[in-house]
This record gives structure tokens, C-alpha cells and sequence, in this order.
């Protein structure tokens, strides 16, 4: 009896699973870091006043 075949088959299934798992450990770092830059963003302050609508040049 070959049993070959069985243990090709079980080490590709292991595989496809490790590279399942490793797929959405990425995807959920991913959109932690969406969230963190999402409130960095969020928390600049607006500009105040005329900010950014005059320039000044002075030589």
C-alpha cells in the first residue's frame, strides 16, 4: 500500500491552514493601523485665523 500521496496531501492541507492564519494575523494589523493613523489624523488641530492664506516673503 502506497501511502505517499496521503502525506503530500496532509502537508499541503497543513500549509494552506498556516497560510490561512497568517492572511488574517495580517489583515488584522492592518486595519489596527487604519484605526491608529484614522486617529492621528482626527487629531490634528483645524487652523485658526487667516493661517495659510498669506505668505510672507521678506529677503
Amino acid at each position: 500500500m502506497d501511502i505517499s500521496g496521503v502525506q503530500t496531501t496532509a502537508i499541503a492541507a497543513n500549509v494552506g491552514q498556516n497560510d490561512a492564519v497568517g492572511i488574517s494575523v495580517l489583515k488584522k494589523a492592518m486595519d489596527i493601523q487604519k484605526q491608529s493613523a484614522l486617529q492621528l489624523i482626527a487629531s490634528i488641530p483645524a487652523p485658526q485665523g487667516n493661517t495659510g492664506q498669506n505668505i510672507n516673503v521678506k529677503v
